[in-house]
């Protein structure tokens, strides 16, 4: 049976989409049959975040409104045969998109994936709503572990609920260890106990993603400690019992200690 998960965050530039193409693959690699769908109309980034951004013909407007079938707009994954996409339009809105075509489209994609990713608009705006319509069974919410990130999640979590979708669960994104030590940056755990929301994971901030991105590569094709993390969450999501790193809060060895360099220190300008 198929597990369609709603990808959400309740502001932009967190890494969801990111983490929406990284997990797909890392499902892909669990033996599971994934399809990614960009649900961000007029904003796709998924085929450049998954390397297909010249193979893309078709597109999920042309399914739901133009009698295009799914297996013709569908892009399998160069190296994962068990992955593949459903690309937003790149000109569409999010009007464009009536919520009951949507909704047709990912009921005829549960019928052929194991795992449905549904990559939301960023907000908690019309794009998101309509994308909720999609009958999903969890939703995931993508913050960061500051303030600003965290208020906004906690709309996205109201608003999730007052739906009456699937409780919301937590993916906290770009940790800095070394600053929860210090007490600058609130860990993974407090920030989904402030939400009041189950912790799925968490990533660190991995300087490796940027550069893999500048490559053109696919994150998941780097052997850092993000795609590490990505495939804890994704045994996480197929049922596996994986531990949570608690990244800042479990004691470094001494090798690490003494060769860390020191967070530069927090100066105020002089006006």
């Amino acid at each position: 049976m198929s597990t369609v998960w709603l990808i959400a965050s309740g502001k932009g530039g967190v890494g969801k989409s990111t983490l929406a193409a990284g997990l797909g693959v890392s499902l892909g690699r669990e033996g599971q049959r994934v399809c990614v769908v960009d649900a961000d109309l007029g904003l796709r980034n998924a085929d450049m975040l998954l390397g297909l951004s010249d193979r893309v013909v078709y597109d999920l407007m042309d399914v739901a409104k133009s009698g295009c079938a799914p297996e013709q707009a569908l892009i399998a994954v160069p190296g994962e045969e068990q992955v593949f996409l459903l690309p937003a339009s790149q000109f569409a809105r999010a009007k464009d998109l009536d919520p009951k075509d949507f909704r047709h489209v990912i009921r005829g994609l549960r019928e052929s994936f194991d795992q449905i990713l549904i990559d939301c608009p960023a907000g908690t705006e019309r794009g998101l709503r309509g994308a909720m319509a999609c009958e999903p069974d969890r939703a995931l919410v993508v913050a960061t572990p500051d303030d600003v990130s965290l208020r906004d999640a906690e709309q996205l979590c109201g608003l999730i609920r007052k739906k009456a979708l699937p409780g919301p669960q937590l993916l906290v994104n770009r940790l800095r260890p070394e600053l929860i030590r210090t007490g600058e940056m609130i860990s993974a755990a407090a920030a989904a106990a402030a939400l009041d929301c189950p912790l799925l994971g968490e990533i660190p901030e991995d300087p490796l993603v940027y550069r893999a991105l500048l490559r053109h590569l696919r994150v998941t094709d780097v052997d850092c400690a993000a795609t590490r993390a990505f495939a804890r969450i994704a045994q996480r999501m197929c049922g596996g019992e994986v531990p949570l790193p608690d990244y800042g809060r479990r004691p470094e060895g001494l090798l690490r200690r003494l060769f860390r360099r020191a967070p530069k220190e927090v100066r105020i300008l002089d006006h």
